[in-house]
């Protein structure tokens, strides 16, 4: 089995911050100097902050997102510095769609539409949830504009269901929604 760059990124994610705090406790500088310890875990607490990527990868419910997003070669724009607001489908989410959906759109050839699907997904900046509900349309990536409207206090994205808010990232926000958004053009 092959270990992606993610896998790698949330090991490194995982295993940094340990090492870093066993150095502080047997490093004899770092137990003489109080500065030395505090810096050491100042720079394992940057460390453990996760971005979009990784964030997902440890949730673990969203492996249909994340390899969606490695088959369309957007792992590194989502690294990237950002700022992104991502309204994020779960495995749930991607299940609701028709029967060979999700592999169909996985295909290399499909991989335009994908790009479009994901990005659709995005919007540029960090959009906190009390941000969101004053919206009525949000500009994505993908160059659409998904609506956005709350219904008996619960905010709606093209009639995904916003599940969970302000998830926040090294490079923006995630916001759980409870079904995949499609763009005008793929609906």
């Amino acid at each position: 089995m092959r270990c992606s760059s993610s896998c790698l990124a949330l090991g490194a994610a995982l295993i940094l911050p340990m090492a870093s705090m066993a150095l502080a406790d047997e490093c004899p500088l770092a137990a003489k100097n109080a500065h030395a310890k505090t810096h050491v875990q100042t720079v394992a607490l940057k460390a453990d902050s996760k971005d979009i990527v990784d964030t997902a990868v440890a949730a673990g419910s969203f492996k249909t997102l994340v390899a969606a997003v490695q088959a369309a070669g957007l792992v590194e724009t989502l690294k990237g510095a950002g700022p992104f607001t991502v309204f994020a489908p779960t495995d749930e989410a991607f299940a609701k769609l028709p029967e060979g959906t999700v592999e169909t759109l996985l295909k290399p050839e499909n991989k335009e539409k994908l790009v479009a699907v994901l990005t659709y997904h995005v919007v540029p900046g960090k959009v906190m949830a009390t941000d969101v509900v004053k919206l009525t349309e949000a500009p994505t990536v993908q160059g659409s504009k998904a609506k956005v409207k709350v219904v008996d206090g619960t905010v709606m994205i093209d009639g995904a269901k916003v599940v969970k808010t302000d998830i926040e990232t090294s490079n923006g926000v995630i916001h759980v929604i409870d079904a995949v958004i499609l763009p005008p053009e793929t609906k």
